[in-house]
C-alpha cells in the first residue's frame, strides 16, 4: 500500500478536481522555471553564449561542451523539476508524510532480488510492445497527428543520441547522474510518490489509480511512437510500491532500467557490444510470452514476500 499521511483539506477526496489541477498547475510551473534558472547558468559555468544554446538543443553544437550542458540544463529542469514538483505538493500544499522510517523498513533485501525478476520480465515482455508501438498505423483522419508525432519522435531520437554519444567517462558518469539517477528518483517521487495515491484515494480502486499514473507518466514525455512500453513500465513501478509500501523498490527500478540502458549504449560505443538504441527489430513472440510469464510470476512472489505494513483503512483515514 501506498503511503502518503496527510489531513489537508485539498488532498481530501471531495476536491480531487483542485488537487489535480494544482498538480499540473505546479508540475509545469517548475519545469518552466528551473530549466531557465539552468539555461541562464550554461554561459557562466560552461563559457557557452546563449545563442549556441539553440545549436545544442538540437544536438548539432560543435562545441566540445555542449553535451555536458545539455545534461546539466536536463538534470535541473528534468528530474529535479519532478522532484521538487512532488517535494513543494505535497509538504507545503497537501502536508503530507511519507514515513521514511516506515518505507526503509518496508523494504527487503529477498523483494530487492525478486524486483530485478520482475524488471527482467517486464524488459523482455516489452521488446513486443515497443516494436507494435514504432510500427503502429493510425487511421487517416488522424494523419495530421501521425506526421506531428513521427517528427517529434525524430526529433526525441537526435536529442538522446546526442546527449547518450559519450566522449569520455565524465560525460558517461554526468548521464548516469541526469539520466539514470536523477530521472528516476524525481519521476518516482511525484508520479509514484505523490500522484498514485492521490488516484488510488479519488477512485476508490488501487489498479485504476496505478495504471492512470502510468498513463501520465508516459503521457508527459510527449512520445507517441514510445508511449505504451513506457506506460507498462511505469505501471511495473506502480505495483512494485503497492505490494511492498516502499518508494525505494520503484526508485531503484527505474534507476536500473535507465542505468542499464545507458551503460548499453556507452559499451557499443566502445566497440565492446553492438548495441544500437534507435534499432527496433522484430521480436520473438515466443521470448516476449516467457517475460510476461517471469513478469507475472515474479509479482505474484513479490507480492507475498513483501506486503506492506499498513492498510487500507489506514490509507483512507490518514490521506
Amino acid at each position: 500500500m501506498e503511503i502518503y499521511k496527510t489531513q489537508s483539506p485539498i488532498a481530501r477526496k471531495s476536491n480531487w478536481f483542485l488537487s489535480l489541477v494544482v498538480i499540473v498547475l505546479v508540475t509545469f510551473g517548475v519545469m518552466a522555471v528551473l530549466p531557465s534558472i539552468a539555461i541562464f547558468l550554461v554561459n557562466p559555468i560552461f563559457g557557452i553564449p546563449m545563442d549556441e544554446m539553440v545549436a545544442a538543443l538540437t544536438g548539432n553544437s560543435p562545441n566540445s561542451d555542449a553535451r555536458m550542458a545539455i545534461l546539466f540544463v536536463q538534470g535541473i529542469g528534468g528530474g529535479l523539476s519532478f522532484f521538487v514538483a512532488a517535494l513543494f505538493i505535497a509538504k507545503l500544499l497537501d502536508k503530507a508524510d511519507f514515513e521514511w522510517k516506515q518505507q526503509i523498513a518496508n523494504f527487503k533485501f529477498n523483494g530487492f532480488l525478486l524486483m530485478f525478476m520482475i524488471l527482467l520480465g517486464g524488459i523482455l515482455f516489452n521488446t513486443l510492445l515497443i516494436y507494435w508501438n514504432s510500427v503502429v498505423v493510425l487511421p487517416e483522419f488522424m494523419s495530421s497527428f501521425e506526421s506531428w508525432a513521427r517528427a517529434k519522435e525524430d526529433q526525441a531520437m537526435i536529442m538522446t543520441k546526442f546527449l547518450t554519444d559519450f566522449d569520455n567517462i565524465s560525460e558517461f558518469m554526468m548521464g548516469i547522474l541526469v539520466v539514470g539517477i536523477l530521472a528516476g528518483l524525481g519521476e518516482e517521487f511525484l508520479f509514484r510518490g505523490v500522484l498514485q495515491p492521490k488516484l488510488h484515494l479519488y477512485t476508490g480502486n488501487a489498479h485504476l489509480g496505478i495504471w492512470l499514473a502510468a498513463f501520465v507518466f508516459s503521457a508527459i514525455h510527449f512520445q507517441f511512437y514510445g508511449f505504451f512500453p513506457r506506460m507498462l513500465l511505469g505501471a511495473i513501478f506502480g505495483y512494485l510500491y503497492l505490494y511492498s509500501g516502499s518508494l525505494i523498490y520503484p526508485i531503484l527500478a527505474h534507476i536500473l532500467n535507465n542505468v542499464t540502458t545507458l551503460v548499453l549504449v556507452y559499451m557499443n560505443k566502445l566497440g565492446k557490444i553492438d548495441f544500437d538504441i534507435d534499432e527496433v527489430d522484430m521480436v520473438s513472440i515466443p521470448a516476449a510470452l516467457v517475460g510476461l510469464l517471469i513478469l507475472l510470476v515474479g509479482f505474484k512472489i513479490f507480492k507475498e514476500v513483501s506486503k506492506p505494513k499498513i492498510t487500507d483503512g489506514e490509507l483512507d483515514k490518514n490521506i
